[in-house]
């Protein structure tokens, strides 16, 4: 399993109707092959900012199975252009034990 995470800087002006498409757009990435779950979390000091976590099976099925799908080209519509910057995507994996530690 891994983790994919984008750091969202959303256009202030705009989280409403962000937070919309995305209830919308969840469903799109929650039907993909390789998809195990996410969270949305929004910043509690900077509001427009949000991070969205993906477990996939693999790297491949975020990069492949889904970037490269009919599908993505719907998220993309729904979501890309409330961000300011792009965000940046990086995919990551447990380096050490099972999971969160107390």
């Amino acid at each position: 399993m891994i983790t994919e995470i984008a750091q969202l800087q959303v256009r202030p002006e705009l989280t409403v109707e962000f937070e919309t498409a995305f209830n919308t757009a969840q469903a799109i990435i929650s039907s993909m092959p390789g998809y195990l779950g996410h969270a949305l979390q929004r910043c509690i000091e900077q509001p427009s900012h949000y991070m969205l976590l993906v477990r996939w099976e693999s790297v491949t099925h975020h990069e492949v199975g889904f970037r490269q799908s009919e599908q993505y080209q719907e998220w993309r519509q729904l979501l890309h252009h409330f961000y300011d910057p792009f965000p940046t995507v990086l995919h990551y994996e447990l380096a050490n034990g099972p999971g969160f530690h107390d």
